[in-house]
Parts: structure tokens; C-alpha cells; sequence
């Protein structure tokens, strides 16, 4: 079902279960990786490989490549139905999901031989890009204050830096940088003179380029990359210098939604789970599920997933019509991740002490649901970015 306005200010928003194919699609691929699966790579703290290639296989991580690169040409909306499913299952979406958003700026802003030599084989799955270095020891989420540079050399550019929190580096060919080609000092504003670099990590690896493990409560395959008179081409650059910020900013309403559908789907599986659990536990001779210390925490996170799911789909609609969308991008991020985690806090109080044991996924779904509040982008940003741009307020930094 939609809902369809002829007044030119409005868009279609679809309402119910929408992409009932791709959900069915999805829901196959992941029956094939039960809660035991992830249980044993997040032991062994190990990439869940297999996982990411059947997804690919099936096409899913190459919806919104465009058909004639080997794509499907799906709209942002599908894709998020895709990440969406991948987690209300159970499995993790996290480990695949940075493909769908990072190919954006090459899509966008790259030039037509990066988009014939990098796509094809990306939809294919002969090439990963998952990995996105942005963020800096002393930058956190102030972007323009990177302090990672690119010089120009004869031949391209050297790069020197770190980046922190980049995910994936360890199970990604490809990687896009961000660092500055003219220092800070020297621009008019802040946002310019930054740069967004295409790195081949195959070749670079040892060459200049470090990456190390992060060790954190989570398996999310987290890195700190170094580089240290890394030589790259000067056709690593993408579009053009000094743009890069922009470009990234361009990217963000798009991850943001995509995130956005991620969180909405774990807060379902556990308002799932919460609820079969809560309608079979006995204690004191009646079920858990009858009082309503258990049943109110539920019934509360459930509302709020119907708000964030409808929040999604009017920011993918807004998105898919060309229309600003920053503002009910950001909400929606903000909505589903706190759903996810007060759901989360229901479906640990649900189980009680066995949801401390992994046996029932519980704990591991629970630490995930903590990260949706932090990153990629914190809930404090967002609503510090809707106090000053939606509301008006004055900046608070």
C-alpha cells in the first residue's frame, strides 16, 4: 500500500510491508546463519566471511549500484528493507552494510573510469569497499580538523596520518580516505581543502600503510590505520581536490537512513524475542508475560519502533524524490537507535539472569544495541543538529 498526494509538495511513502520479495529473499539467506553462527564468530571474534558472501551472491549488497555496473538500481528504500530484515533475523548487518553507502561517492562524485574499473567487480563481489577512514584520534566527529594529509607528488600524492574506528580495514580491498590537501590555516572556510582519496589496500598494505585491531566489547572488526609516506596515483583521487567534505556530507542522509533501518530491525528482534519468552516463562505459577512490569517495557519499545519505522520511510521517501531530507534522516537515526536499545533494556529485564547467557543471544544483540546510540553518528550530534537546524536555536559549541 502508499500513500499518493497530487500536491507537488508531497511524496509517496509507502506504508505496511513493502518489498515483500526482497524481505522473503533476505529472510532465506539468513535462516541459513542461526543465532549459533554468531555466537561462535563473536567467541572467536572472527569476520563473519561466509555470511557477507551469501548476501552478495544473492545481489543484496549490490542494490543501489545502478544495473548497468552489475547492479540491481534499487531505490534507498529497498535497501533498507534489505539491512533492515538482516537484523529483525538476528544476524549482523554491520559486517556488509558500509558497501551499500561507501560506493555512493564513487557513484556521485567519481569519474567514469573509477566507475567502470571499481563498480562491476564491487556488485560482483570479486572486490570489497567497506572500509571508510574518517575519523581521527583528535578529530572525533569534527571532520574538518583531520589532521591526516595528502600531499602532491610527481605522480599522485603521499599520505600521512591516522585514522581511527575504521571498521573493516582488515576485510576490505578498497578503502576511501579522507585527508587534507591544503592545510586548515590556508582555507576561507573550514570545510574546504579536504580531499577524498580511493585507496587499493592490496597495494598499499606494508608499503605505507599499517592497520591495527582495536580489541572492543563488540565484534565489529574495528581499526586504527597509520600512513606514513604512503604513495598512492593521482587517480586515487575522487572527483575533485579539495571537495571531499562536501562529498561526504552528500553520503551521510543516505547513512544515516540505512543505519536508521538496522537499529529498527534489532529493536524487532528483540521485541520478538522479549515476547515469546515473556508468553512461555512460569515464575510463581503464572506467566512473566502477565505482569505488567514485563508487558509495559515491551509495548512501549514496540510503539516506538512503528514511530522510527515511519520516520525511515518518510526520510528514503524524501531521499528517493530529490527533496531535503537532513533533518528527518537524523530523527530517523535518532528514533531507531533509542527504540533499539530501550528494547534491548526490555528484552535483557525479560529474561532476567539467562539473558546474560549466550546460549540465548540476548547479551550479544544487547552490546550491539549500545554502539546504534554512539555511531556512526552519536544521539547528541543529532540533536544538537536539530536544535540548530530545524529549530533555530543558537550553537552550543
Amino acid at each position: 500500500m502508499a500513500f499518493t498526494a497530487t500536491d507537488a509538495h508531497l511524496v509517496e511513502m509507502p506504508v505496511g510491508e513493502d518489498y515483500p520479495e526482497i524481505r522473503d529473499g533476505v529472510r532465506k539467506v539468513c535462516a541459513n546463519f542461526p543465532g549459533a553462527y554468531w555466537r561462535a564468530k563473536d567467541k572467536a571474534e572472527e569476520y563473519p566471511t561466509e555470511f557477507i558472501d551469501a548476501l552478495t551472491a544473492a545481489g543484496f549488497l549490490a542494490a543501489l549500484i545502478p544495473e548497468e555496473y552489475g547492479g540491481t538500481g534499487l531505490p534507498l528504500r529497498a535497501a533498507a528493507v534489505i539491512l533492515e530484515e538482516v537484523c529483525t533475523a538476528g544476524c549482523h548487518a554491520a559486517a556488509g552494510h558500509a558497501q551499500m553507502y561507501i560506493m555512493g561517492t564513487i557513484l556521485r562524485h567519481g569519474s567514469p573510469a573509477q566507475k567502470q574499473k571499481y563498480l562491476p567487480d564491487i556488485a560482483a563481489g570479486k572486490l570489497r569497499l567497506q572500509a571508510f577512514g574518517v575519523t581521527e584520534p583528535t578529530s572525533g566527529s569534527d571532520t574538518t580538523q583531520i589532521k591526516t594529509r595528502a600531499e602532491r607528488t610527481e605522480s599522485g600524492y603521499r599520505l600521512n596520518g591516522q585514522k581511527v574506528w575504521t571498521s573493516r580495514a582488515e576485510h576490505s580491498d578498497l578503502m576511501l580516505v579522507l585527508a587534507r590537501t591544503t592545510p586548515a590555516s590556508e582555507v576561507k572556510k573550514k570545510v574546504d581543502g579536504i580531499s577524498t582519496f580511493l585507496v587499493d589496500i592490496r597495494e598499499c598494505l606494508g608499503r605505507g600503510m599499517t592497520i591495527r585491531p582495536i580489541d572492543t566489547m563488540i565484534n565489529h572488526h574495528t581499526t586504527e590505520v597509520f600512513f606514513e609516506d604512503l604513495d598512492i596515483p593521482a587517480d586515487a583521487l575522487v572527483g575533485e581536490e579539495g571537495q571531499g567534505f562536501r562529498y561526504i556530507l552528500d553520503g551521510m542522509n543516505a547513512e544515516r537512513v540505512l543505519t536508521a533501518a538496522e537499529a529498527l530491525g534489532a529493536a524487532r528482534w528483540f521485541i520478538r524475542t522479549a515476547t515469546g519468552y515473556a508468553n512461555e516463562r512460569r515464575v510463581f505459577g503464572r506467566l512473566i508475560g502477565q505482569n505488567q512490569a514485563i508487558q509495559f517495557p515491551i509495548a512501549q519499545a514496540h510503539i516506538q519502533s512503528e514511530a522510527a519505522d515511519m520516520m525511515i520511510r518518510r526520510a528514503a521517501a524524501l531521499f528517493e524524490a530529490g527533496r531535503p531530507c537532513g533533518a528527518e534522516a537524523n530523527m530517523a537515526r535518532f528514533l531507531a537507535a533509542e527504540c533499539s536499545w530501550n528494547a534491548a533494556e526490555a528484552c535483557m529485564q525479560t529474561f532476567g539472569g539467562f539473558g546474560f547467557a549466550r546460549e540465548y543471544d540476548v547479551e550479544r544483540k544487547w552490546r550491539e544495541a549500545r554502539l546504534s546510540r554512539v555511531a556512526p553518528v552519536s544521539s547528541n550530534l543529532i540533536l544538537a543538529h536539530v536544535a540548530q537546524h530545524v529549530l533555530g536555536l543558537p550553537r552550543s559549541y
